[in-house]
């Protein structure tokens, strides 16, 4: 475990399951003088464990995890710790991660692919008390209305609709009506401009509605 050298560094904890990103944004935060590492986890478990042992000054957090989300893990330190800044890291920008991310206490948020002086620049905010939302992120949420968004139920619904579920099967797994599927349906279709289930289920993904189950 990597410890912090200087009690004036910003302590940064990286939280991805993929090592190569591990060592990637380490690599990138080693630009930074004022910054160091001071713990890796691959898991939402772990990252829960580091943060009680180190206390880091900022939680750099990818929301796609195996077992505990990324979501589930943001809400989890920030109860437990009220401070906590953290910064999201997703391959996935679409506006309901945001939405969820940000609700949740993200103080920012960067998609995957960020130059590193973007990321410097997103921790130097975020420790000073600030947040940090690019445009293209900030103009995403704005434009984001109830009409275009999908209540919890439709949520399941459309990620049933995802697994390739009929109307029956759907049914069955969620205890309610046939009739009252195609009534969800029916709304999804219409919030997500969508003419045909395949297109709901596209739109979905891209908006981060529902997401594609990843190996445990």
């Amino acid at each position: 475990m990597i410890s912090k050298k200087s009690a004036m560094a910003i302590g940064i904890q990286i939280v991805d399951d993929h090592p190569i990103m591990r060592i990637g944004i380490a690599a990138m935060i080693a630009k930074g003088e004022e910054m160091e590492v001071t713990g890796l986890a691959g898991s939402g478990e772990d990252a829960l464990k580091l943060f009680a042992a180190h206390r880091p000054d900022i939680v750099l957090l990818d929301l796609q995890l195996p077992g505990m989300s990324g979501v589930e893990t943001l809400q989890e330190i920030t109860r437990r710790y009220p401070h906590a800044r953290i910064i999201i890291l997703t391959a996935h920008d679409g506006d309901e991660d945001i939405h969820r991310a940000m609700a949740a206490g993200a103080k920012g948020f960067l998609a995957k692919g960020f130059p590193p002086e973007m990321l410097l620049a997103a921790i130097r905010r975020v420790h000073s008390g600030g947040s940090f939302v690019p445009a293209p992120i900030s103009d995403s949420l704005s434009a984001r209305t109830p009409e275009t968004c999908l209540s919890a139920r439709e949520c399941e619904v459309l990620e049933l609709l995802s697994r390739g579920k009929s109307n029956k099967q759907i049914a069955l797994a969620l205890g309610i009506r046939e009739s009252t599927v195609k009534c969800h349906i029916s709304v999804i279709l219409t919030r997500l401009d969508a003419n045909d289930r395949t297109q709901a289920v596209i739109a979905g993904l891209q908006r981060g509605f529902v997401h594609l189950c990843k190996p445990a």
